[in-house]
């Protein structure tokens, strides 16, 4: 609680002491409400028993009256119990002005890149990509709320090999290089149609020499589509009317699911960036050829080996992401950038950040890899797209409202993806999540509906008692106070989640407010009771830190559920 940061720091300065870094922690409710362990730091610098200082930090905050009172605690903790007139001040706060109160500040002024989803035109969303999504959104709205000049970018492969396989069995699929027979294709199975032909493709491209021979001439003829602007061929035509129907098949999914981006990068226009950067450093030394390839030596720094440029002079993953990493840079100079993608891309990010490492040095510096592991249903086997096996974003989508219906009788997108949001968020960011449509759409548990009904049912509550005076708060009972300290916790939970950039943490706070809210409502009238005002402002700050807290998530409250 930065309040109590503050006079502990002033109480700190006065005792002529330098100021350490203070921290404050909640702490068990027999102890107080809040603790520090200031003295303990402030031992070696001030050269006394770290006891002692506390009780002279202690005699020194015990006559203000934000404390009802201040207690040594153990070797050097400090305990604080907040009087009704702190308490009466963070609700004042947070009514008056409920989307600043307990904003971070850590990244005020901060130009932040946050680079996350990456879909790849001519394939179908996948689960993955509804994941990262999710995740990369919570993330940016959580910097975005601390100050950060976000900037929310997408990165897809319309070019490369997946798209020559996917050209291929297009081809076959027409019948030939037919782009007029493109019209036959219904615009509803546009996706799920090249969805395809991209696992047929692949599993031709494996198993068929001479077609593999096509798709690689393939390859080059679509790199070759950008560098001579050809629109006008048939497999041009082919190409970019395909590469449009994937566009506005991105739209729509990310319309629907409430995540927006501000810039799309296709390789196509990255490509030739990370091309010429890769042969330029390869003079320098950073890059060396290999069998007419072009690589770099992670050996060197204990990593492994990678192609960058592969026998044919065209450039692979690697480079792209190099030109990838400069166009960033060059557009916006950021203070971070914050790249999201699954763990399998661990081990490949390092090898391509320690190659620009040695001619980027500060963009690299700058940038921060967050992995998250796979989604999986119970019981479900690994899923590829090469296969044919994933489980589409759309199908994740559709099992959620059907379990929903199943259990409430009624459904919307509002309370589907309130679901499947907070169902992904609440977890650890890194290891691989298994999803349960069903334990998704409770009413009674952990759940994205139980918090948008929780604040729901805040609003009903204010509405039912109408028109209330603001007066003063004073006498708090056990469950009021303990409602309201509570409250009291947002900032520094939204500080936490900004730190460790880790949505889960505002999650667990969330649930455990709506718990405390319960407890409290069952207990304290809030209509028809002589406190009736005073809990009134109680319920309306509770239900704008709910509600605020679910839209750093992402997710919507309905007006009535």
């Amino acid at each position: 609680m930065q309040a109590i940061v503050d006079l502990v720091e002033k109480a700190v300065k006065k005792l002529g002491w330098k100021a350490a870094a203070v921290e404050v922690s909640r702490t068990e409710a027999q102890f107080g409400d809040y603790s520090t362990n200031v003295a303990m730091l402030l031992a070696s610098s001030v050269g006394e028993n770290p006891r002692a200082i506390a009780e002279k930090l202690a005699a020194e905050l015990s006559g203000n009256e934000f404390f009802n009172s201040v207690e040594v605690a153990g070797a050097g903790f400090i305990n604080f119990r907040l009087s009704d007139a702190a308490l009466a001040r963070e609700v004042k706060s947070i009514n008056a002005e409920p989307d600043r109160y307990g904003a971070s500040k850590l990244y005020a002024g901060k130009v932040v890149v946050s680079e996350f989803s990456d879909p790849n035109p001519f394939k179908v969303l996948h689960v993955g990509h509804l994941y990262t999504s999710v995740i990369g959104d919570a993330i940016s709205n959580i910097v975005a709320a601390a100050g950060g000049q976000v900037h929310r970018v997408n990165f897809g492969g319309d070019v490369g090999l997946h798209v020559a396989k996917t050209m291929w069995a297009i081809i076959q699929d027409l019948g030939g290089e037919l782009p007029e027979k493109l019209a036959d294709i219904p615009v509803e199975e546009r996706s799920e149609w090249m969805g395809r032909c991209y696992v047929t493709g692949t599993r031709t491209y494996e198993d068929d020499a001479v077609a593999k021979e096509t798709i690689t001439e393939n390859n080059r003829k679509i790199y070759n589509l950008h560098r001579e602007d050809d629109h006008d061929s048939p497999f041009a035509q082919i190409y970019w009317t395909c590469r449009g129907w994937s566009y506005e098949y991105f739209d729509a999914f990310y319309a629907r699911i409430g995540v927006k981006f501000e810039k799309y990068y296709p390789e196509s226009e990255i490509a030739e960036v990370g091309l010429k950067t890769v042969l330029a450093q390869r003079d320098k030394g950073v890059y060396e050829d290999s069998d007419g390839a072009v690589i770099f030596n992670g050996e060197k720094y204990g990593l492994h080996t990678r192609v960058f440029i592969n026998s044919n002079g065209i450039p692979i993953y690697e480079a792209k992401d190099v030109g990838l990493a400069i166009k960033k840079w060059d557009d916006y100079h950021f203070d971070k950038s914050i790249i999201l993608t699954d763990a399998e891309q661990t081990d490949y990010m390092k090898v391509v950040m320690k190659s620009m490492e040695q001619y980027m040095p500060e963009s690299v510096a700058r940038t921060l890899h967050l992995t998250h592991g796979t989604v999986k249903l119970p019981g479900a086997e690994k899923m590829s797209s090469r296969k044919g096996n994933f489980l589409r974003a759309v199908d994740v989508i559709d099992m959620v409202a059907g379990e929903y219906k199943k259990a409430q009788g009624r459904t919307s997108d509002e309370l589907v993806l309130g679901a499947i949001k907070y169902a992904f968020l609440k977890n650890r960011l890194g290891p691989n999540l298994s999803f349960d449509p069903e334990t998704s759409v409770s009413m009674h548990g952990n759940s994205g509906p139980y918090l948008q009904y929780a604040a729901v049912r805040a609003n009903a509550i204010l509405q039912k008692i109408g028109e209330f005076e603001a007066v003063e708060i004073n006498d708090l009972d056990e469950q009021e106070r303990s409602l309201v300290v509570k409250l009291t916790e947002f900032s520094s939970v939204v500080d936490g989640a900004t730190t460790e950039l880790a949505p889960q943490v505002l999650c667990t706070y969330l649930y455990e407010l709506a718990q405390v809210f319960n407890r409290f409502y069952e207990n304290s009238p809030v209509a028809n009771s002589p406190r009736s005002a005073i809990r009134a402002q109680l319920v309306q700050a509770y239900g704008y830190i709910l509600r605020r807290g679910l839209n750093l998530l992402g997710i919507t409250v309905p007006k009535k559920m």
